[in-house]
């Protein structure tokens, strides 16, 4: 399916600085949302493609540093480039350690902007399809029986047919079936391969705990 296109979101109280910004970003065919506050940010709809956050260090009740902190606390992970007209270096160093992509202070040059916001939308890109690759990866492990699950759980930890046979009282031969379907449905080419598709999915981690 095609992508998405990719949104900028601004959020900045001063107005001029707002459609400054906006009107920058759609004189290259860019998309972009613009807020004043946090909580008119917080009350939209999240984009449904690629987006990265342009966000002003004051604003009037939540700070900018404080929403990094917010959302780095939610678990959601926009990339952000931080604007400000009174940086000094603790708050850079505080917003770069934050994971910010880049930190601007007022005026600055618009392609500096510019680059800021291809390099948090090429990062959101990145997150996109690894998350993607992830569902994906979840959707073929779920459609795996039970006793091809365990099997699976059983070769990444670098068992032979032999020993797992012994384990679930299963003849060797018919746990080669199991594991030869259990490939095919995970769509891998080798054990390595295997081994790497079970460390994303967290299975050998998981069945320790259970153990």
């Amino acid at each position: 399916m095609p992508e998405e296109n990719p949104t900028v979101l601004v959020v900045d109280d001063d107005p001029q600085m707002r459609d400054s910004i906006g009107q920058l970003l759609r004189s290259l065919g860019m998309n972009n949302k613009l807020f004043a506050s946090v909580s008119d940010f917080l009350k939209s709809e999240k984009p449904d493609g690629p987006s990265c956050l342009v966000l002003d260090v004051r604003l009037p009740g939540r700070s900018g540093l404080e929403f990094q902190r917010d959302l780095a606390a939610a678990d959601r992970d926009l990339p952000i480039i931080f604007i400000t007209g009174h940086g000094d270096i603790p708050m850079t160093v505080q917003a770069m350690k934050g994971g910010a992509i880049e930190f601007l202070t007022k005026p600055f040059r618009d392609q500096d902007l510019l680059d800021a916001v291809e390099a948090g939308l090429v990062r959101d890109r990145a997150r996109r399809t690894s998350e993607n690759a992830l569902a994906a990866l979840r959707e073929r492990f779920e459609a795996l029986s039970p006793r091809e699950r365990e099997i699976m759980v059983e070769v990444t930890q670098g068992r032979l047919c032999k020993q797992i046979a012994g384990d679930i009282g299963l003849a060797e031969g018919t746990v080669k079936v199991h594991r030869s379907r259990m490939m095919r449905k995970m769509k891998a080419g080798s054990l390595p391969e295997l081994s790497r598709m079970a460390d994303k999915l967290k299975l050998v981690s998981e069945e320790l705990q259970h153990c």
